[in-house]
């Protein structure tokens, strides 16, 4: 089993930066490829960025590509989004997601989510 826990999400003005961490546990994560999804009031659940586990690339939604920046230390077990120049539609609950298989932007080829961490951006 792989656990994964959110947290840097909050309160922010359009405008702003945040940076989200995904801190995994159990199973080592290691050679799990990584993501995050967003979920807004009312809408589907999308994709967000995604890395695979050598790090040696990163993919983006086009809503958000240019100002997101997904990254993973291994070492830490820990994945990050840091979010930048943020404005009221990123405003969401975003989720990290992990699997061994590579899924890029399937949520349905994820096996294993955080609960979430809220991100709402004020304008």
């Amino acid at each position: 089993q792989v656990q994964l826990v959110e947290s840097g999400g909050g309160l922010v003005q359009a405008g702003g930066s945040l940076r989200l961490s995904c801190a995994t546990s159990g199973r080592t994560t290691a050679h799990y490829h990584m993501g995050w999804f967003r979920q807004a009031p009312g809408k589907e659940r999308e994709f967000v960025a995604s890395i695979p586990w050598s790090g040696s690339a990163t993919y983006y939604s086009d809503s958000v590509k240019g100002r997101f920046t997904i990254s993973r230390d291994s070492a830490k077990n820990t994945v990050y989004l840091q979010m930048n120049s943020l404005t009221s539609g990123d405003t969401a609950i975003y989720y990290c997601v992990a699997d061994a298989n590579w899924s890029g932007t399937v949520a349905a080829g994820y096996d294993y989510w955080g609960q979430g961490t809220q991100v709402t951006v004020s304008s």
